[in-house]
């Protein structure tokens, strides 16, 4: 449950690909996360991968959660716990994860983007957090990982997007490509990695995870205390479904 729109396969080379497809845009529901996450995870485990690719078929990258499993009472803090273990799972995979971005990037969709290793993205590609108009909060973490700081404040009181140029501008995204040349781009680089000495790779991404500025996890853990403060408040059902307490 939840796995099955995931599909993995791992080339002669080392290089895992994993690609979400649920349409129609890729929301994805509490178990999706969680099986993205064991995947991940067990990737990085694998002593064959040296890198791993993930992507998204369809509309575009992905959409954040399914809005529909937050009707239920209570669901947030299962929502919650599966956001942070599927970006966790980027973050803390033993190997590099190479994350290819088309179309929508927004909500659930930033914390995987932010957390990755590297970022490549189409031109139609775009990046944002809808949180604040679904009474929600959340990724302020990963989308700092993306664009400046007073950028992402700005694009988390307004909801704003910025494009795949944008970020290629700040670095965060390392190249911009037409949309039929996303997954061949993103392989590339993925190969060029796995030419590499994996142990020395792996170190590599342990290192790098070591000196980070901040605790990406702890970050947005302290951030979810708010997205369940304002759920519990009944602001987030109000903005999300139109109920009122």
């Amino acid at each position: 449950m939840g796995a099955e729109f995931i599909t993995t396969t791992v080339d002669g080379r080392g290089v895992a690909e994993v690609v979400v497809d649920r349409p129609p845009v890729n929301a994805l529901p509490v178990a999706g996360w969680y099986a993205l996450a064991e995947t991940l995870t067990g990737l990085g485990r694998d002593p064959a991968v040296r890198v791993v690719v993930l992507r998204a078929e369809g509309r575009g990258f992905n959409a954040g959660v399914d809005i529909k499993e937050l009707r239920a009472e209570g669901a947030i803090v299962e929502v919650n716990r599966a956001c942070f273990a599927a970006f966790a799972a980027v973050y803390d995979c033993a190997v590099p994860v190479v994350v290819a971005v088309h179309g929508f990037c927004l909500g659930g969709g930033v914390g995987l983007a932010g957390n990755a290793d590297i970022v490549l993205a189409s031109d139609d590609a775009y990046f944002g957090l809808p949180e604040v108009d679904r009474g929600a909060l959340g990724a302020g973490t990963h989308l700092s990982r993306l664009v400046p700081a007073h950028r992402a404040r700005a694009m988390m009181y307004t909801c704003a997007t910025a494009s795949a140029a944008e970020l290629h501008g700040y670095g965060s995204v390392l190249d911009v490509v037409p949309e039929p040349s996303l997954r061949g781009r993103a392989l590339e680089v993925a190969g060029e990695i796995a030419g590499k000495h994996p142990a020395v790779i792996r170190a590599a991404k342990e290192a790098f995870n070591g000196i980070d500025l901040w605790d990406v996890k702890r970050s947005y853990r302290y951030e979810q205390g708010f997205t369940f403060e304002v759920n519990l408040s009944g602001v987030a059902r109000q903005e999300r479904f139109g109920i009122g307490d």
